[in-house]
């Protein structure tokens, strides 16, 4: 009764104890340990770190890929993906998540955006100092007329977000209403002077930017030059109308947020945080093409995208990027500092989140690190030094608590389990004391430890 009562006043799941009939997964599918420089205790303990994540009850549904030199060695996936979130009735129908289930990817299409337009920029068709203006002209309203492509897609754009409350969340689903409404933000600094997470502003405009450039939409140019060739069954801007009942449903879990924690999440999502959760669940989320935020993907899919980057642009013998193209997207944008969006230390290249060291957003030593997390927990990256790719897909969406703990442990794990083969001890006596440290913060932070 206690966890009945446990489970609807902090929006958590029903969480078996064992864990082995939730779990699907293809054993042929993945890779001997030995094969990818790993032993079978150090793929046991990643995947019991995904395990743990589940057993905080905050995800409905986990699904993860991890991929080494080029290996799979996990691709399995642990829970429901849909019927058994807050909200669901006992006897509800509980649908098993899958390898194969797609999952909305959010923010993580961000990377994938990003990445488009660095193929306009290798075909010769856009430059990324062009003012988005020579494109879009009447973006030049209230002087962002000097605004380039490359501020934009490393969020120095000086429009992160329009203000919350200025248009009605179904402006998502019309691309043309939403491109006028961007034109016409006056900037809250001006281009380039402030880093500041852009959480639709800015994918936004890169999809119009195709638009125009290439006579075709964006989820025409992304299947074409990368769905198609890839040979992926979803990663695409939202999905066929008879694959809409397969995508994952996405839930608000955990502790309701609080001010001032709220009036932050709805300055940087410019709406409420549970209505971010019930869009996307939405059908016409789900038809429609939000390059910032509706992409959607397996995690094998994620994971096979950020290892063609790791590949330098090419996978399974199918080029899709030059290598220059896909180093020049990883080159740092601005140095590791607070974002004014989200108020936390990041660091951007163009359109790629970037790690660091001696502790970043990707792990312990990341800093050639790079990927993009989605709303909420959703982790698709790849680190050249661990020669990993991979990716982690969520659908219970929290902000707070103490599954966040949980979730750095799994990434300190991913990290000291696939080991780089570096002597960090030129940096510090234990490699690994800073990412304890933080771990510790966390636990008497959120625990009261």
């Amino acid at each position: 009764m206690l966890d009945a009562a446990f489970s609807t006043l902090f929006r958590t799941i029903r969480v078996p104890r064992d864990l082995a009939g939730i779990t699907t997964y293809d054993p042929a599918g993945e890779a001997d340990a030995v094969d990818a420089d790993m032993t079978r205790a150090d793929v046991d303990a990643v995947w019991a770190g995904v395990e743990n994540l589940y057993r905080t009850g905050i995800y409905p549904g986990i699904s993860f890929c991890l991929r080494r030199h080029g290996k799979v060695l996990l691709n399995r996936a642990i829970g429901h993906s849909s019927g058994n979130g807050p909200g669901d009735a006992k006897d509800d129908e509980k649908i098993p998540m899958t390898p194969e289930t797609p999952v909305c990817q959010y923010s993580a299409s961000k990377a994938v955006t990003a990445m488009l337009i660095h193929l306009l920029v290798e075909r010769g068709e856009i430059h990324l100092s062009d003012p988005i203006s020579h494109y879009i002209p009447e973006f030049a309203a209230h002087g962002k007329d000097h605004v380039t492509v490359y501020q934009m897609i490393s969020h120095h754009g000086g429009i992160p977000a329009p203000k919350p409350g200025s248009a009605d969340t179904d402006i998502l689903f019309d691309h043309d209403r939403f491109i006028h409404l961007v034109c016409e933000l006056k900037p809250s600094s001006a281009g380039g002077r402030r880093m500041a997470y852009h959480a639709v502003t800015g994918g936004a405009l890169m999809g119009e930017i195709v638009r125009r450039v290439t006579g075709s939409d964006i989820r025409t140019f992304l299947a074409e030059n990368i769905q198609k060739p890839l040979g992926f069954r979803y990663f695409n801007y939202g999905v066929a109308e008879d694959d809409i009942p397969r995508v994952a449903k996405n839930y608000d879990t955990g502790p309701p947020l609080v001010y001032p924690v709220s009036r932050l999440a709805r300055r940087a999502l410019s709406v409420p945080w549970g209505e971010v959760v019930r869009i996307s669940n939405d059908p016409r989320f789900l038809r429609a093409i939000i390059p910032a935020a509706n992409l959607v993907a397996t995690a094998d899919e994620m994971a096979r995208f950020f290892q063609m980057l790791l590949n330098d642009g090419e996978l399974d013998g199918v080029r899709i990027f030059k290598p220059l193209t896909v180093r020049r997207a990883l080159v740092p944008s601005d140095i590791m500092k607070f974002d004014g969006t989200m108020i936390v230390p990041m660091k951007y290249s163009a359109g790629l989140m970037l790690g660091a060291s001696p502790l970043g957003l990707w792990g312990p030593y990341s800093e050639r690190a790079f990927g993009h997390v989605g709303f909420m927990n959703i982790l698709c990256w790849a680190d050249p030094d661990r020669r990993i790719a991979a990716s982690l897909q969520t659908t219970g969406k929290c902000l707070i608590g103490t599954h966040l703990v949980t979730l750095a442990r799994l990434l300190m794990t991913i990290g000291r389990r696939c080991r780089t083969g570096t002597d960090f001890r030129h940096r510090q006596q234990n490699p690994f004391a800073a990412a304890r440290m933080l771990d510790t913060m966390l636990r008497r932070f959120l625990l009261g430890a």
